[in-house]
């Protein structure tokens, strides 16, 4: 059994360990177990267009994940995809304010470009503390996420306000419809095209660049990149952009597509998700689709719960910390059983 495969199967089973667990806290909190399940399953997957939901979720939270997944396989936990998403969505919007008449062939690329570069400009100063004077980048790019949803609400309450709103949350000024990369809905040809094109380019350069393996080799040994002459805080910082500018494009998609405008604290928990994602995937970019899609299962889920069962949407969350922590806790169980299963099929 392959080491990738023995992670991969770690995975499934703490995820596995995470539903019964919530089953158990579900059934005597007086809800029915079977029903619970049945229902996020029907939600995420099985109704008609249950598939298109999950999809609507599962690709901004694909593209955010495998940028985490880089900065994690480069050794540097980069925990502020929340800020970075934020920032590149507030990015996307004041190139949109600015660009605006202008053809729609060139706002929409500018728009890409601005909210890529403000979520690596987001993740580049915590980079850079860390890599020059060795600040705790948990730290730094937690704290980037607290100021980066401070500064969404003064734009959105401020120079972008929408003067039409209702008061009741802070928004931009809506998007003209010519710009607009998708309906409500979320899924369209080129958020598709763009997670796609996303995900291939991170495949190549995870598995078939120099970046690639060396930064790899940095996230488990970084005695022996020195050995190999290259510069550990090149790599360092390039994961880090890489991280950063991914999360702002995800930001960007929902800028530019379903939402249509960014709001005060919206999708407050996609960056935490994203990082559970890769976690989940063990940074594997494969893995982290498959991953992206079962969260976006859940999180279309999470509309359709109260419907079928009378549970609360805050369910899902219940489920993502349950996963979180059984993949962030050593199992010596776990690791036990996986390694009678590599002696049997070795």
């Amino acid at each position: 059994m392959s080491g990738q495969l023995t992670s991969v199967l770690r995975s499934l089973v703490f995820v596995l360990f995470a539903l019964l667990l919530c089953s158990a806290i579900f059934q005597t909190s007086g809800f029915s177990a079977v029903q619970v399940l049945n229902s996020i399953a029907e939600g995420a997957f099985l109704r008609p267009n249950a598939a298109a939901q999950s999809l609507r979720w599962g690709l901004p939270l694909f593209i955010t994940a495998v940028g985490v997944a880089i900065s994690f396989r480069a050794g540097y936990f980069n925990i502020g995809a929340q800020g970075q998403f934020y920032i590149g969505s507030i990015a996307a919007a004041i190139c949109a304010e600015v660009l605006t008449g202008a053809p729609a062939i060139i706002v929409i690329p500018a728009c890409f470009i601005a909210g890529m570069a403000g979520g690596a400009f987001w993740a580049l100063w915590p980079g850079l503390l860390r890599i020059r004077s060795g600040t705790d980048e948990v730290i730094t790019t937690l704290m980037g996420n607290f100021l980066a949803s401070l500064l969404l609400i003064y734009v959105t309450s401020g120079p972008l306000k929408d003067p039409s709103g209702s008061g009741q949350q802070a928004s931009s000024r809506p998007l003209d419809s010519s710009y607009r990369i998708s309906d409500s809905l979320g899924v369209s040809p080129v958020i598709v095209t763009t997670a796609l094109v996303t995900g291939l380019a991170m495949w190549l350069l995870v598995n078939r660049s120099a970046f690639g393996v060396l930064a790899g080799l940095a996230g488990r040994n970084g005695q022996m990149i020195r050995w190999l002459g290259a510069k550990q805080w090149q790599l360092g910082l390039a994961s880090f952009l890489i991280s950063g500018a991914l999360a702002g494009l995800a930001g960007t998609l929902e800028f530019m597509g379903p939402n249509g405008r960014i709001s005060s604290g919206f999708l407050p928990a996609h960056g935490f998700t994203a990082i559970l994602i890769a976690l989940v995937a063990n940074t594997s970019v494969i893995g982290t689709a498959v991953a992206s899609l079962f969260f976006g299962g859940l999180a279309s889920a999470a509309l359709y719960l109260p419907i079928m069962v009378g549970l609360p949407a805050s369910a899902i969350d219940i489920i993502n910390a349950a996963i979180a922590l059984f993949i962030t806790a050593k199992s010596a169980f776990v690791d036990r059983l996986l390694r009678v299963g590599r002696r049997d099929h070795g």
